[in-house]
């Protein structure tokens, strides 16, 4: 399935917060970070108000609590509105 965010929405895919320190300590969910990082998917046209900065394929940090989240084809997605992104993370 195909989905095409609208406005200044952007579909993301959530990477996995680690769940465990490198000496080998297991982070609880409630412990861990609430900046969340995500792939961005696709993005939508933007408005003139609002326009999308972010491309597809950026590495992007959003609020925890932010966005809807949906299921495309068996995976966890995220559609986020482009102020709700804090950073875009360079390599």
């Amino acid at each position: 399935m195909k989905v095409k965010p609208l406005a200044d929405r952007v579909l993301v895919k959530p990477e996995k917060a680690e769940s465990k320190t490198a000496s080998g300590i297991i982070i609880p969910d409630a412990a861990q970070e609430k900046t969340q990082t995500a792939i961005v998917e696709e993005i939508g046209p933007g408005t003139e108000k609002d326009p999308v900065t972010v491309k597809k394929g950026d590495r992007i940090m959003y609020d925890k609590y932010s966005g809807t989240q949906v299921k495309i084809d068996g995976d966890e997605y995220l559609i986020v509105k482009m102020s709700d992104i804090i950073a875009v993370i360079e390599k």
